[in-house]
Formats: structure tokens, C-alpha cells, sequence
């Protein structure tokens, strides 16, 4: 498929062939794929895990991992052909003129150096500093990418800052030199929508006063429609359908794209519910009394260098009925990957309780510590550090039955297999390594192993965070439906309130450590009273837009 819109577009990709070599010979990645990009537009092109976006955008500036390689087509830009140009030019014109931002920031951003050191580092390699001093431009580049207090960011290590924060740093470093156009590769998937709206409308003044374009590579369609002229549709290496953004949203012409549009949650779907709830279940749920009370947890650390202590979390309450979902929602540092690692009993709260099922956490024997790990399991929200990379995806799945000895070595395996069936992976993945996998079906490999033991409650922290639309939507209802077949509990961790409208029964809103408002799902979203909660629910990408058709 060949877009031409405009005589002289920036960039200019013309049937764009990628092959990776393995052990089973070659694979076609990128199949034919031809785009334009003008000054100043914004491209977004969308799709599934495995479909060829990251693969093509990375392909544009030779970017491949190891075993990939450019076999046909042309990439031009502005006047130059990329695929033929000798490296060391192409060097110098990355970050340049052409600005990148990647997708995990844990993994792109040097451990060893101070975040200010980074960006200096880039603005020294790429542009002479023009009689302003370098550190003044990498404060401007960190407090544009909505950074606060980026005086003391800048003295930072990575490790220093929430993954939030990693991520707007990322966001600083592909654009303090200004390029002409910048890559970004889910610039905003592990950003609350408060900030996410920060950086994405930073992106388009920088479009606006010095013509840079955006090619977008996101799973957001919602965000794509928002923040787009053009949207590009890829399945399976290919653009099956691509054209002005008003036009994909209004006259879909491929059933992939109308799939990919109904599977987006919308902030105007009510949450997902059984046609026939089991009454009587709920009835006797009720009568047993809640599965989790929180009360009044407090969670303050001890900083080195500093008198004060810092805090987390402030005399945070809450409930969560059996068979419900609670979500916890707010922005990176509020406070509530705090409370699901108090709920997990991985840290412990400097004051106030947990009770699980009427046992104090704090006073647990050895015996009831082991059962309540098997009754409570987590899903992290980063796929990439949360599984071994040495274990096959069978033994990672597999790994919380051998642990427990459930079951013998052929069962274990029937069970995984069936796990793996039900969050939507291939069978043939169960020898294949975290390595092999897009982020996406690391995720649901992470979800498959917290299902392993049929736990009571899960604590999941961004669990759909890293998931294309249609996937997401997959593992939303299958989440719904374990709850509903198996009186399953959630403690749901989320920026994405879209999604924590189609699957919470109550919200927590969190700022600063506090719950500042606190409701049933459908009261919260339709009459918020908090200003913060207020702010959280305009933030939310496409909530004007209309685009779900679910």
C-alpha cells in the first residue's frame, strides 16, 4: 500500500522489506511497507504485538537487532536515502535530526550516569551549545518534558526515579537538540494520563514552532486518534489500511481496523459484567465479610543525606469484598504500587494493618505465610524485569506448581499449556525464552503464571499497560470472567482509567499518599467530586473523541 500525500515529504518510505535471521531460517518481519511523513504531521501507526510497527520505525534510522536486516525498498530523508548511508554519517544524524524515544526506559538510559550528565553528553555530541551553557539546556529540556524539580533530577541516577520519571527523562533526551523528526515508540505507556497530556501536548508545540514531525508507534488507538493527522494500520508485517485520521475513524474499510477500534476502551463503557450474576454466591460472600481491610497504613522511608523521612503513603484505608475489584488509581509517586506491595506483604507498613481474610498480615506464622503466598499472587507491571531470562516460558509458568508440588511433571505441563491457551499465547511458545517474546506476550506470560495456583486475590500493578488494544481486551475479559467463575478479588494498580472503568467494581483515587476520593465505579465516574479526580478524567486520551464501539 502507497500513501503520497504531499510533493516533498520528510520522510519517505517506499516497500520497506526487514528479514531476521534464526534458527528456522529467515523470517519476513516487514513486508512491503511504503509512508509518507510531512513537516510537522504526526504519524501513528497501530497494531497488534508482533505486528511490524516498532520493527519498521526501527528499520528507518537501522536500528535492527543483530539478526535483522534492510532486503528491499528505500528509506529517504529529507533528500538522503537512510539505507544506503555509511554509518558513521547515520550516527551523527540520529538524535541529531532525528530523535528517538524508546519504549522501556530502564533499559535505555545509562545506570552509571546522572540524568543531567546524559543529556549534556547528548547536547555536546549533536550541537554546539551556541553561547548558552549546557547545563541550563538540559534543565529546559528536563522541565519541558514535565519533570518537576529538575534542578534535582538532573543530579539523579535512573534508578533513582520511578518509572515515570525515566520515561520523561527519555522524553528530554530525544528532544533537547530540537530534530527534525522524532520517533516515538509508546513515548507514554508507563505515564499517568495527567502527565502523559503534559508530554504529548509538549510534542505538539515543538511540532508547531519548529516543524518537527512525530511518526508514533502506540497500541493506544484512542491516543493515536487524538494526537494524530494520519493513522497507519499494520498487521503481520503489512499496512493494511492507512489514511487521514478522521477517515480511519469514521469509515473504517478493513474488519482488522473496525476490530482494533471496538477492542479500545472508552471512558463511556460501563464496566464489564456477567448477564446472569450469581446471586447467591454473592449473598454468602457478603455474610463471610470482606476478603481484605486495610487500615490506616502509613509507609514512611528513611532517605540517606536527609533528616526527614520521606512518605509514601498516609493512613490509607480501604476494603475489598470477595469476588471485586478495587482499583487504585493516581499519578508515578501517589502512593499505590506502595499499597500493593504492603498488600503483598513485600514491605511493611511503618503503622495501620492489612487483614486477609480476618488474619493479621503483621502476625502470620510460618504455615499461614505459606498458604496466603499461594492465595495472593501478583501481576508487575514490567514485563521485562519480572521474568527470568534464562527460563523457558513453560518453567516460568510452570515454576509456582513445582514450587508447591502440584501435581506431577506431565500435569504441570497440561496446566500450563492451558494457561498459556487462556491469556491468548501460542502452544508452541512454551520452549521459547522472555527474550523471544514482544513485550506484550511477556505480559501475558506474567499473567499466566499468577493464575497458576487459582489464587483468591490478585494484586495487579499495570498488568494491561504493555498490551495492543485487542489483547488488552482479551485479558479484561478474561479477567472478568475468572472473577465471575471463580469469585476471584482484585486489587487493580492503574493509570488508565478507561480501563479501570471497564474493570472495577470500586475506585480509590490517590495523590501525594492520600486516597482523596473514594466510590463504586459507576458514582465516581459519573459525578467525580475531588478536583484532582476531575483533572484524571479530562486527561484521558480520545475521552471526547468517541472513537469505542464497544
Amino acid at each position: 500500500m502507497r500513501e503520497n500525500q504531499g510533493p516533498a515529504p520528510l520522510l519517505e518510505v517506499d516497500n520497506l522489506v526487514v528479514i531476521f535471521d534464526g534458527g528456522a531460517g529467515p523470517t519476513s518481519a516487514v513486508k512491503g511497507v511504503s509512508f509518507s511523513v510531512n513537516p510537522g504531521e504526526t504519524v501513528a501507526i497501530v497494531g497488534e504485538s508482533g505486528s511490524g510497527k516498532s520493527t519498521t520505525a526501527m528499520a528507518v534510522i537501522r536500528l535492527l537487532a543483530r539478526n535483522g536486516r534492510i532486503t528491499g525498498g528505500t528509506v529517504r530523508f529529507d533528500g538522503k536515502d537512510l539505507t544506503s548511508l555509511p554509518e558513521p554519517q547515520l550516527r551523527l544524524m540520529r538524535g541529531s535530526q532525528i530523535g528517538l524515544v524508546p519504549q522501556d526506559p530502564m533499559s535505555n538510559l545509562n545506570p552509571l550516569m546522572k540524568i543531567g550528565e546524559q543529556l549534556i553528553e547528548t547536547i555536546n555530541a549533536h550541537r554546539k551549545p551556541a553561547g548558552r551553557d549546557t547545563q541550563a539546556q538540559a534543565i529546559e529540556a528536563l522541565t519541558a518534558a514535565g519533570i518537576p524539580n529538575p534542578e534535582m533530577r538532573a543530579q539523579q541516577y535512573p534508578h533513582e526515579l520511578s518509572g515515570g520519571l525515566r520515561q520523561r527523562a527519555l522524553i528530554a533526551l530525544a528532544l533537547v537538540c530540537r530534530p527534525l523528526l522524532l520517533i516515538a515508540d509508546e513515548p507514554t505507556s508507563a505515564l499517568d494520563v495527567t502527565v502523559q497530556r503534559t508530554i504529548l501536548d509538549q510534542l505538539e508545540v515543538v511540532t508547531r514552532d519548529t516543524g518537527t514531525a512525530v511518526l508514533m508507534i502506540t497500541h493506544d488507538i484512542a491516543l493515536a486518534a487524538e494526537r494524530s493527522q494520519k493513522i497507519i494500520v499494520m498487521k503481520d508485517g503489512k499496512i493494511v489500511e492507512a489514511g487521514a485520521t478522521e477517515t480511519i475513524l469514521g469509515n473504517p474499510q478493513q474488519e482488522y481496523t473496525r476490530a482494533l477500534l471496538a477492542a479500545a476502551p472508552s471512558i463511556a463503557v460501563a464496566r464489564l459484567r456477567s448477564e446472569s450474576p450469581d446471586v447467591e454466591r454473592e449473598a454468602a460472600d457478603d455474610a463471610a465479610g470482606p476478603l481484605v481491610i486495610a487500615s490506616s497504613l502509613s509507609k514512611r522511608y528513611k532517605m540517606r543525606g536527609r533528616r526527614a523521612d520521606v512518605t509514601a503513603n498516609v493512613d490509607v484505608s480501604f476494603t475489598i469484598p470477595r469476588g471485586k475489584t478495587v482499583a487504585i488509581v493516581g499519578e508515578s509517586g501517589s502512593g499505590k504500587t506502595t499499597t500493593s506491595r504492603i498488600m503483598l506483604k513485600l514491605i511493611e507498613p511503618t503503622s495501620g494493618q492489612i487483614a486477609f481474610d480476618h488474619t493479621n498480615l503483621a502476625t502470620m506464622t510460618k504455615k499461614q505465610l505459606a498458604e496466603f503466598r499461594q492465595r495472593v499472587q501478583p501481576i508487575f507491571q514490567d514485563p521485562y524485569s519480572s521474568l527470568n531470562p534464562m527460563y523457558t516460558i513453560g518453567s516460568i509458568v510452570g515454576e509456582p506448581l513445582a514450587f508447591y508440588r502440584r501435581g506431577s511433571k506431565r500435569e504441570r505441563r497440561e496446566r500450563v499449556l492451558e494457561l498459556l491457551e487462556q491469556v491468548a499465547l501460542p502452544a508452541h511458545l512454551i520452549d521459547r525464552r522472555p527474550g523471544q517474546l514482544s513485550g506484550g506476550q511477556r505480559q501475558r506470560v506474567a499473567i499466566a503464571r499468577a493464575l497458576a495456583l487459582n489464587p483468591e486475590l490478585l494484586v495487579c500493578d499495570e498488568p494491561v499497560s504493555a498490551l495492543d488494544v485487542i489483547v488488552q481486551a482479551q485479558v479484561l475479559a478474561l479477567l472478568g470472567r475468572l472473577q465471575r467463575e471463580r469469585g476471584l478479588s482484585y486489587l487493580f494498580i492503574s493509570h488508565d482509567l478507561a480501563v479501570v472503568r471497564l474493570i472495577s467494581d470500586y475506585v480509590c483515587v490517590m495523590k501525594d499518599g492520600e486516597i482523596v476520593e473514594a466510590a463504586p465505579s459507576e458514582e465516581l465516574f459519573k459525578n467525580p467530586q475531588h478536583p484532582y479526580t476531575k483533572a484524571l478524567l479530562a486527561s484521558i486520551p480520545g475521552n471526547e473523541l468517541g472513537i469505542s464501539v464497544v
